[in-house]
């Protein structure tokens, strides 16, 4: 006999799908950043919004989240997810080039503003422990929330992105040190030198971050290499989840953050060619689990403390916001940074973080800070979280006009990387002599090719080839399609080309696409599609075959090639009317000359 039913189990998931169905597309519609949807709605389905109605009409509880613990564990991963991701964008060369901001200027901002905050939590009569750590805990900042709003407004990889970038990375590696912290506050370390007592427990923390890079370097391209060979989605999105898990856990298991376990194995996977297929797979887990991250920090705000202290509670979060953004200004200023850039960096750093909860619970339990103390203390953090994304478009507000650079720590590949490149798509016989032909000219080039042995084989003779499949939208974003220059289709099977082709248009209607196709109705179709150029494998060995035959038997060069490119233009006019006329009329076709 089957067990009874219960729906109660699956409650929380539903809850959330439905908000990721409908909230957070209502907000997107609105032109209001979901982050503060997701938000609003963790407060209004959470213990302390519907959850306390439903102590009084019952009918209220299916609507209402109970288990936030629950959600909460597997939140975590929200962030863990967005941390891999980070780590794809960058290079261990990029890290090393941005150590001066992240150890200088992300240091100085750490322990100034814990300073700060925690001469403020002794001078209103907290013991010198309890405002050691509660100045440690509010002076982090919440990467999950500040990361997506800058990659929201493509501002990641501006000077402000990586200005606060460094800080909030910093921050990530400060996490292990500051429980350590705690636990010696709390009477349950070592008696002696603190220093020494936080490098004895780090020194597991270290070991396992160096066998992370190891055995990362050493087994990712092989897994990922023997996974692409099956040819299954599903196999490569499972050795994505593994690997983003297994680092994140080995991480945790050692005392490191998971969020900086998953960072380093995002960093290792940026320097194969399997990077740009790994950020499309891994994107749609990235945005439902930092989605059900922010629930479960809106969740966590108490309605009733806020309702009983009102001003003590907006104050703190006032507060530490107005205290974090000074001290972020002033530092930023004095490395460097613009006031435009630094001003903006200071909004988006100046509330609290996700690690404050992590850091302030720590301490509670160890007897550190107050439970009452810590309550107000997590609803004030709670709301300055929420004001992220206000914030984020006031600075940006602010800080409309160009700045200049920040030389040279760039964090992440700069627009201009990518902008002006030529993308090829299958990289072939056909692909590497137009690569050759494109380097002969100076002009940088992007190629792709779904064969995980050719691109293996390309990229030990360093050449820019990444594996994955093309014919997708977003993979084709990822390759920098909306800043190439061209697109230029190689692949060997008409189906391929055509989807390639579709996929294109639709992302960029102005680009120039110049395909390879098998025949003259081959060709009429791509042009029906919308391709710049179309050329036919068989018109154009007969051409080549004329062009031979000509000068062999005597026939002048100048006159040769005259007619050829005659034959050639009287082909293409003949296509391009058969295919779309109307289709290819819009697309625009640059002069030649």
């Amino acid at each position: 006999m089957n067990a009874p039913f219960d729906l109660g189990v699956y409650k929380e998931a539903l809850l959330f799908l439905a908000t990721a169905g409908v909230v957070a597309p209502l907000f997107v519609r609105l032109r209001i950043s979901p982050v503060l949807g997701y938000l609003l709605a963790g407060v209004a389905l959470g213990p302390f919004g519907l959850g306390r109605l439903a102590e009084r009409t019952p009918i209220l509880a299916a609507l209402a989240l109970t288990n936030v613990e629950a959600i909460a564990r597997l939140a975590e991963f929200g962030v863990v997810v967005l941390l891999f991701t980070i780590g794809l964008e960058l290079s261990f060369e990029r890290v090393k080039r941005m150590r001066r901001l992240v150890f200088e200027f992300g240091l100085s901002q750490l322990v100034v503003s814990a300073l700060a905050l925690g001469l403020l939590a002794y001078a209103l009569g907290r013991t010198a422990a309890a405002a050691t750590t509660i100045g440690a805990a509010l002076a982090l900042s919440s990467t999950a929330i500040v990361i997506p709003v800058l990659a929201e407004r493509k501002r990641l990889a501006a000077p402000v992105g990586r200005l606060s970038f460094a800080a909030l990375l910093l921050q990530d590696l400060a996490v292990a040190p500051l429980l350590v912290l705690v636990t010696m506050l709390s009477g349950g370390g070592h008696s002696g030198n603190l220093a020494v007592s936080i490098a004895i427990a780090l020194a597991p923390a270290a070991a396992a971050l160096a066998a992370v890079i190891v055995v990362g370097r050493l087994v990712l391209r092989p897994l990922f290499h023997s996974v692409a060979l099956t040819r299954s989605p599903e196999f490569f999105m499972a050795a994505c989840m593994l690997v983003v898990l297994g680092a994140a856990l080995t991480a945790a298991a050692s005392g490191l953050s998971m969020a900086l376990g998953a960072f380093v194995a995002g960093l290792l996977l940026a320097e194969t060619e399997f990077r740009r297929e790994i950020e499309v797979t891994i994107e749609p887990f990235k945005g439902l689990l930092l989605g059900l991250f922010f629930v479960s920090v809106g969740a966590q705000l108490d309605l009733s403390i806020l309702a009983a202290a009102p001003v003590v509670t907006i104050g703190i979060a006032v507060a530490v916001i107005a205290i974090k953004a000074l001290i972020v200004f002033v530092l930023g200023r004095l490395f460097g940074a613009p006031g435009r850039v630094a001003g903006e960096a200071a909004l988006l750093l100046g509330p609290g973080g996700e690690f404050a909860f992590v850091v302030i619970a720590a301490a509670v339990a160890g007897g550190v800070v107050d439970r009452a103390d810590a309550a107000i203390l997590l609803v004030a953090v709670a709301l300055s979280m929420m004001a992220i994304p206000s914030l984020g478009r006031l600075g940006a507000a602010l800080a409309r006009r160009r700045v200049r650079e920040l030389d040279p720590e760039a964090l992440v590949a700069p627009p201009e990387e990518d902008a002006g490149r030529v993308v090829i798509v299958g990289y072939g016989r056909v692909g590497t002599l137009i690569g050759e032909m494109l380097a002969a000219h100076r002009i940088r080039f992007i190629a792709v090719d779904a064969d995980p042995n050719l691109t293996a084989r390309e990229r030990r003779a360093g050449k820019p080839v990444y594996y994955g499949d093309a014919s997708r939208e977003d993979f084709l974003r990822r390759c920098g399609l909306e800043t190439a220059r061209a697109l230029v289709i190689t692949l060997d099977k008409p189906s391929a080309n055509e989807q390639v082709v579709a996929a294109a248009r639709r992302l960029r209607p102005d680009i120039t696409i110049i395909a390879r196709a098998r025949d003259a109705d081959h060709a009429r179709t791509l042009y029906q599609l919308g391709v710049t150029d179309a050329v036919p494998e068989t018109i154009e060995a007969s051409l080549q075959l004329s062009e031979a035959t000509l000068v062999d038997i005597g026939v002048p060069m100048g006159l040769v090639i005259a007619s050829i490119h005659e034959k050639r233009d009287e082909f293409r006019k003949l296509l391009v009317a058969a295919g779309a006329p109307e289709r290819t009329r819009s697309v625009r076709r640059p002069k030649k000359g």
